[in-house]
């Protein structure tokens, strides 16, 4: 079988991994900080907060800024589901912005318009998540130009964009945003098994967030709120969660990020081959960026074709996804209002949409048979 997604793992990872395993730190240690260092410089960020996954960094980002009930978070229907829960969990009402059609992404002229009629009706959002979906940046100077004018705040939902740049920048660098956050799980572009880490240039939203992820228990003489009896003591100063990551998971981060430009380099050359090899097939494919992370190569056939060709390439042992369900269209969110219609190009691209094959370790012949695999699909 040939999954969507795969991880790397070398001996070099393994021994990171075996190092820890036989020193006297496997859950909280030293790596956990490495691990946050090596993020944070390799995203030209000032700090770098590790979590267990990326559903609480997003979590703990709306915390850290403030979201609560009565507060509204927009996000994009082109996404995994947490882009959107992580409001919910703090209460908040949750609302989206359609994409464009050409990157996928959330539509800047679409947000602009929805800012100004939500101004008009007195209910502007405290935060939007943009997503930078399959491994692209979103158009962040737009939206910030935006959250300057109509005071939100912004989380950029990088899971899918570890090694992606934005205007030469690393994303995670925060130029255009409060918090990033991005994801570890095995099929991104690096893994800890699970994990996520979120990065920002706020030292007191850095404080907050590892507060945050340690059961809301002070992280320095300075937060604590009375004289400690002895070095025993600790204060819970607010409510937080053990999201905490493993110095297991952090050996592996540190390990896998020395090869992060190989793993872009070797995604991005496979990208430069499907679009050679899918250009003359009946197929939409996604527009090139060669900024990208490319996280994942989605195309789009007819929506009346598209079960038919998923299913043939499955049983071929192509284990292509659909990525995603626009999120409004989830029996949740539908319980809360939203519903079919409601952000059409997103419903649009669902209905025609799979991803194919993309990972460090595809080789140039697996590539070759996806594509005359799809070939003969499409006939």
């Amino acid at each position: 079988m040939i999954p969507y997604g795969r991880q790397n793992i070398t001996e070099a990872d393994i021994s990171a991994v075996v190092e820890v395993l036989q020193s006297t730190w496997l859950t909280q240690g030293p790596g956990i900080a490495e691990f946050e260092r090596t993020v944070a410089k390799a995203c030209q960020a000032s700090h770098g907060v590790a979590v267990c996954n990326a559903t609480s960094a997003l979590h703990i980002a709306c915390l850290a800024l403030g979201v609560g009930p009565g507060d509204l978070v927009w996000t994009s229907p082109n996404t995994f589901v947490a882009s959107a829960n992580c409001a919910r969990y703090c209460g908040a009402d949750v609302d989206f912005v359609d994409i464009d059609p050409a990157t996928l992404n959330l539509c800047t002229s679409k947000l602009a318009l929805k800012l100004k009629a939500a101004r008009d009706a007195g209910r502007l959002p405290k935060v939007v998540i943009p997503v930078h979906f399959a491994g692209r940046s979103c158009d962040m100077q737009a939206i910030a130009a935006l959250a300057k004018e109509y005071g939100f705040a912004i989380i950029e939902d990088a899971s899918h964009a570890v090694g992606a740049s934005y205007q030469g920048v690393p994303v995670g660098a925060c130029h255009y945003s409060d918090i990033t956050v991005f994801s570890f799980h095995p099929v991104k572009i690096i893994t800890t098994a699970e994990g996520g880490l979120l990065t920002t240039n706020n030292t007191a939203l850095a404080k907050r967030l590892a507060r945050l992820r340690s059961h809301g228990i002070a992280q320095g003489p300075e937060q604590l709120v009375s004289e400690p009896a002895g070095a025993w003591e600790y204060q819970q100063v607010e409510l937080g969660f053990n999201y905490r990551m493993t110095n297991l998971q952090a050996a592996l981060g540190v390990s896998q990020m020395a090869r992060l430009d190989a793993f872009i380099a070797r995604r991005r050359q496979l990208v430069r081959q499907y679009h050679t090899l899918l250009a003359d097939l009946p197929v939409v494919r996604p527009q090139a960026c060669e900024a990208s992370a490319w996280h994942l190569y989605p195309i789009r056939v007819p929506a009346e074709r598209r079960l038919e060709v998923f299913n043939t390439l499955r049983a071929a042992g192509i284990w292509v996804q659909v990525h995603y369900i626009p999120v409004h269209t989830q029996p949740y969110y539908r319980a809360l209002g939203f519903g079919p219609g409601d952000f059409p190009e997103a419903e649009r691209y669902f209905s025609e949409a799979f991803s194919l094959p993309l990972f460090y370790e595809l080789t140039d012949e697996q590539q070759l048979h996806v594509v005359n695999t799809l070939r003969e699909a499409l006939r």
